[in-house]
C-alpha cells in the first residue's frame, strides 16, 4: 500500500512540475562572461540551478557528517 501511496505522489510531482515547464517556456539569456551569452528556456534554467544546489547541499551534509566520526 505504501508503495502505491509513493508513485502517486510522485506522478503528481511529475505533473505538477510538467505544467511549470510548460507555463515558463519563455527563452531568457545568460550572459557568462562580456561577449558569451547562452539562451535557454526558463524551466530548463530553473531545474539546472535547482539540480546544482541540491548536489552542492549533498555534497556540504556528506562532508560534514565524514568529519564528525
Amino acid at each position: 500500500m505504501m508503495n502505491l501511496v509513493a508513485w502517486l505522489f510522485r506522478i503528481v510531482v511529475f505533473v505538477i512540475l510538467a505544467v511549470f515547464a510548460s507555463q515558463n517556456s519563455q527563452p531568457i539569456m545568460l550572459q557568462y562572461t562580456i561577449d558569451q551569452s547562452i539562451e535557454l528556456p526558463l524551466s530548463v534554467v530553473l531545474l539546472i540551478f535547482f539540480t546544482l544546489g541540491a548536489f552542492i547541499s549533498m555534497i556540504f551534509i556528506r562532508c560534514q557528517c565524514s568529519t564528525s566520526d
